[in-house]
């Protein structure tokens, strides 16, 4: 066997640290990813400034980059990252203002961590908690618009890069980039607090959190727009958020009712598009594609959930997970549940879900009925759902040539490709 040359042994070596550095870069990114939410949350603690606190997290995350590949991925490389951002976020202070004054403004926050310790800088899990709560409730400020909120909130939350947020919602990347930066001046200029309101303020702006991430959950269930029925990645990205949400509010009967929805609703996913990307209509749903222990998660949430309005949509989830074909389904009960929901919150887009359900348990001449009412509504005037519904009630009325002047209507309205494929074939039928 012939020896390697001492160039040829310099490459190999060469080869291999470039390949330790790549995948030390990989686990480096992988952790961030997981613990961006929990060092952003933490390091706001200190510095009171959501955009400052994410830049020094950022600070960490380079600082990983940089000294990881010489000395090791550390032991608990969450807690380095925290004890790292943390230890910037001191010196900024210290910078800015005396350390006594600094001190006395945020209590404990920078005593637990002086003299500087990795252990004591991770904090516990209570402080996490508390420290994620305050971020949450901070990025869905109802100071922000509801776009800048989802923006927010899937960077600081979810973990999503501008580009990723921009490719999910289809904007452009400057777009979302000047969105997140406009966003963190707003809190700033308002000086909105890091904290977790109480009472009647909590119960306000809960329902603000819990808006975000069930719109963030529906653009993943089914996007508005685009060359794709759905998006998982955004799907999961908000039922994760939810879970997060039940473990820091677990006396929060709303909170499990958004659970439960997101958990049943999950369940369907692999079973809504076929081989092509193309949709999948419910009755035809191969329902033995649907997760089985995400209903079970779901049933579980459900018992902890109360008679608010995602505890009433996740009821309805589970009837149709409780049936095990597409005719066992209990579209009497769907019909009263939606009956109770549009009592709590009147909405058109409620009434035409309800609708569909009559439709379903008393025929398509009680559903249409209920349509018809709606065409009026200014709310539903684009809404590609309501030529949509009509045109296939009006189809099992044998009334063809109506449903499917309908269902070009509907084709028009939706910005969906594949529904909008779906409609035009269903309109040329």
């Amino acid at each position: 066997m012939t020896a390697a040359s001492p160039a040829d042994a310099a490459k190999a070596a060469e080869s291999a640290r470039s390949g330790a550095a790549t995948e030390i870069a990989g686990t480096v990114e992988t952790v961030f990813r997981i613990e961006s939410a929990r060092i952003i949350a933490g390091v706001a603690r200190i510095v009171r400034d959501v955009g400052l606190a994410e830049e020094l997290a950022q600070d960490a995350l380079v600082a990983a980059l940089e000294r990881w590949p010489e000395s090791g991925v550390p032991n608990n490389p969450g807690a380095w990252l925290m004890a790292t951002a943390k230890h910037r976020a001191i010196d900024l202070v210290r910078r800015k203002e005396t350390y006594a004054r600094k001190l006395a403004e945020v209590g404990r926050a920078l005593e637990d961590v002086s003299p500087p310790d990795p252990a004591d800088l991770a904090g516990t899990a209570e402080d996490i908690d508390d420290d994620l709560l305050r971020l949450i409730f901070t990025a869905c400020h109802p100071v922000l618009s509801t776009q800048a909120r989802v923006a927010l909130t899937l960077r600081l939350l979810g973990g999503l890069t501008t580009e990723e947020i921009a490719r999910a919602f289809l904007v452009p990347e400057p777009t979302v980039a000047q969105r997140i930066v406009r966003v963190k001046r707003t809190l700033a200029k308002a000086e909105v607090p890091f904290e977790v309101p109480y009472g009647d303020d909590r119960t306000a702006r809960l329902s603000s959190v819990l808006e975000v991430v069930y719109l963030v959950f529906n653009e993943g269930y089914s996007a508005t727009a685009g060359d794709d029925l759905v998006r998982p990645a955004l799907c999961e990205d908000a039922l994760r958020l939810a879970r997060v949400l039940a473990g820091l509010l677990p006396q929060e009967p709303e909170v499990h009712g958004l659970v439960s929805l997101l958990e049943f609703q999950s369940s369907r996913i692999a079973a809504r598009t076929g081989p092509g990307g193309e949709p999948v209509l419910l009755a035809d749903q191969n329902r033995t594609k649907w997760n089985r222990l995400l209903i079970h998660r779901g049933v579980e949430a459900l018992q902890r959930a109360g008679q608010g309005p995602y505890s009433l949509q996740a009821a309805i989830a589970a009837c149709h997970a409780r049936a095990i074909r597409y005719e066992d389904t209990d579209w009497t009960a769907i019909a009263a549940l939606y009956g109770r929901l549009m009592a709590l919150t009147p909405s058109p887009v409620v009434e035409l879900n309800r609708a569909v359900a009559v439709a379903m348990a008393e025929g398509p001449a009680a559903g249409l009925k209920l349509v018809e009412a709606l065409a009026e509504e200014p709310v539903l005037k684009d809404y590609h759902l309501l030529p949509s519904v009509r045109g296939d009630l009006l189809e099992r009325l044998g009334r063809h040539a109506e449903a499917r002047a309908e269902f070009a209507r509907a084709a028009a309205l939706t910005r969906n490709a594949r529904e909008r494929a779906l409609l035009l074939e269903r309109s040329s039928g």
